[in-house]
């Protein structure tokens, strides 16, 4: 196990004595003195990691007891380069019912109850993610412009989904498959800050902003595959069955329908600010693709 701090010294003082007190040789402490960011510490513990599978896990993210386990079984298929499962809410203030489970992303969030065995997925989710060493031995490592930088409570002000990009990177250079294994699951904190108006709506704007970044990078490349096809196929489903329930939910529970509405209405407004952005800033030469050709 390999626990990449950074920013605070403190904090990787604190955890390489508790790891030393309670003799836990299995576990390296390191600290990332480069680029701080999401995609920063990923590649530093990819390059510390000595396995042939690396396996990735937020450091507000709670594994299963059987994670680690389930992780190793979804690699029997030798096609499978990398794996991914359910990401369940842990809400900090009790649970919101309320929040739409197609919105799960703006939580980091990935639920997927219907999918009941494995099935192959465009992308893995970052808070629940594994690859072989293969991938990243073919096709680089997580591109640092593209992760978090941590935007606290402020919300996000960044370009988000190193994971995605890194994935359609790997498909294409691998041509093996990303798995989505209902069994490799773990809980997220949900802190309450994340379901503020403030901080939907900047995590929406990004990932709009974004998503309409990687279309146009791998347009050309992707000619085969619709780029975003899981987005579209999530908006269908906003469209045609969150907002008829949410409709219907003014009847029974107008306060719950209404708070629904409100932060779907925030969500999807902003992802289309945000993707429109981009394509009118990109029309006038003002921002580049996220990917070079070099590095596609």
């Amino acid at each position: 196990t390999i626990v990449v701090v950074e920013r605070s010294t403190e904090l990787f003082e604190h955890i390489r004595r508790y790891t030393t007190e309670n003799t836990h040789s299995q576990m390296k402490v390191v600290f990332n003195y480069g680029e701080p960011g999401l995609s920063s510490a990923r590649n530093l513990g990819i390059k510390e990691a000595k396995g042939d599978i690396i396996a990735f896990i937020d450091d507000d993210a709670l594994p299963f007891s059987d994670w680690a386990e389930e992780t190793v079984k979804t690699y029997d298929d030798d096609c499978v380069v990398g794996t991914t499962g359910p990401i369940s809410p842990l809400w900090e203030d009790g649970a919101a019912d309320w929040f739409p489970s197609e919105l799960d992303w703006i939580l980091s969030c990935a639920g997927f109850s219907a999918i009941t065995e494995n099935r192959e997925v465009r992308n893995v989710f970052g808070t629940n993610m594994s690859f072989k060493r293969e991938a990243f031995d073919s096709s680089g490592l997580f591109l640092t412009h593209l992760g978090a930088k941590g935007g606290g409570e402020s919300g996000k002000h960044e370009l988000v989904g190193d994971e995605t990009e890194l994935s359609i990177r790997v498909r294409g250079k691998t041509g093996k498959r990303l798995l989505f294994n209902p069994d490799v699951k773990v809980k997220h904190r949900v802190y309450k800050y994340r379901v503020t108006p403030m901080f939907i709506s900047k995590r929406a704007y990004w990932e709009g902003y974004t998503k309409a970044m990687f279309n146009r990078s791998y347009r050309d490349g992707n000619s085969d595959e619709k780029l975003l096809s899981v987005e579209y196929d999530l908006l269908r489903r906003i469209l045609t069955g969150l907002f008829p329930d949410i409709f219907k939910g003014f009847f029974r529970n107008p306060v719950t329908a209404w708070r629904k509405l409100s932060v779907t209405v925030i969500a999807l407004s902003s992802v289309a600010i945000g993707y429109f952005a981009y394509l009118f800033q990109s029309f006038f030469g003002h921002r580049k693709p996220a990917v070079n050709k070099g590095e596609a």
